[in-house]
């Protein structure tokens, strides 16, 4: 038999998240962001799930230019733009859009002989403090853009540092505002919290990433109150029982102690596989449907959990470390970091498996 760990991707919750941003911003053309390898999930493996998209976003040009010898024909965006002038030939031959944020963007896009003109997002810094033009910026570097041969079109767009918070929008919108007056291009603002929160953010184009595989962009409300349902679940099963004795311990370190006798089940998943090795004692993990706590460091190839509260727990049983019944985000939160790291970490050598509702195919 093989290793048990799987990550199984659920194409018909990716469909179901993607109709919820559809629904949440009616009015608007949505770009599914797929960077990261679709956040660890496939690119090609998902593919078929955001078909009801108006396009893409991605940062990586061997990905778009993928997507394009797959046929894929609605808009790509590229939202860190082009890092060299040796790519534009390449990304106007393959109809790709572009982030422009800085001016040596607009330097080689002006010294540039290109097969046809690039469609072009003006990244504007409106607070997040890493990429694009300061609002004072805005108006000067669009007409330069506006001038130029290579550039098709112009759209406007910022990134959204806060839209998680209650009071995370007002100076940001208020920055984008001034910033834009006067324009008459397109405009893209929100990312997945912004889409949530459409009727405050607006916009032409919405950029909806993490709500897309299930995971919630806030910090208080849960994916299932924002009716999200997870897409990957990582799956495997108890591969072996340890009883530990009173004051015996398990795992490297010993940092976990037995303050009782009790079982021990070991699973066959490890940080090699994308588990964060950092996961503290108690992080959540389901054994047969129950929810129980990690004991003891994780390692390489395992980890280890206390089964008091899964009795009939034995070799074989099944495991789910996130996903269906455990979302990722609380895993995220017991290890102290998110669950755009955990979903976009998991490592080549765990199989996929994909499902659709009534349907199970397994990728080699």
């Amino acid at each position: 038999m093989s290793r048990p760990l799987v990550a199984q991707v659920n194409l018909s919750a990716l469909r179901a998240n993607l109709a919820k941003a559809r629904e949440c911003a009616a009015d608007a053309q949505l770009l599914a962001v797929v960077k990261a390898d679709a956040y660890g999930h496939g690119i090609k493996r998902v593919l078929p799930a955001l078909a009801k998209a108006d396009g893409l976003a991605l940062l990586e040009l061997d990905a778009a230019v993928a997507l394009r010898e797959q046929h894929y024909a609605r808009r790509i965006l590229l939202l860190e733009g082009f890092f060299s002038d040796h790519e534009l030939p390449e990304i106007a031959a393959r109809r790709l859009a572009v982030v422009v944020h800085h001016v040596q963007q607009i330097e080689m896009l002006e010294a540039a002989t290109l097969p046809r003109p690039i469609e072009v997002f003006v990244k504007v810094n409106t607070g997040m403090n890493r990429l694009g033009f300061r609002p004072g910026e805005v108006h000067a570097i669009v007409d330069r853009l506006s001038q130029t041969a290579s550039v098709a079109v112009l759209r406007l767009l910022t990134h959204l540092a806060r839209a998680e918070e209650e009071d995370g929008l007002r100076e940001q919108l208020e920055a984008f505002e001034e910033a834009c007056q006067g324009l008459p291009y397109p405009r893209s603002l929100a990312n997945s919290a912004g889409v949530i929160r459409y009727r405050e953010v607006g916009g032409d184009y919405v950029r909806p990433g993490i709500m897309l595989y299930g995971s919630s962009p806030f910090p208080y409300d849960t994916a299932e109150m924002l009716g999200l349902t997870p897409v990957m679940t990582l799956k495997s099963a108890i591969i072996a029982i340890q009883d530990l004795k009173p004051n015996e311990s398990v795992g490297y370190g010993g940092i976990y102690t037995a303050a009782r006798a009790h079982r021990v089940g070991v699973i066959a998943c490890g940080y090699a596989d994308g588990y964060p090795r950092h996961a503290p004692n108690g992080t959540p993990v389901l054994v047969c449907g129950k929810k129980v706590r990690t004991a003891g460091r994780v390692s390489m190839d395992l980890m280890t959990v206390d089964l008091t509260d899964a009795p009939e727990a034995t070799v074989g049983s099944p495991v789910v470390l996130w996903g269906e019944g455990l979302p990722v985000d609380d895993v995220a939160a017991a290890a102290s970091t998110v669950g755009y790291q955990l979903l976009s970490a998991v490592a080549p050598r765990v199989p996929f498996v994909t499902t659709e509702v009534g349907k199970v195919d397994i990728e080699l």
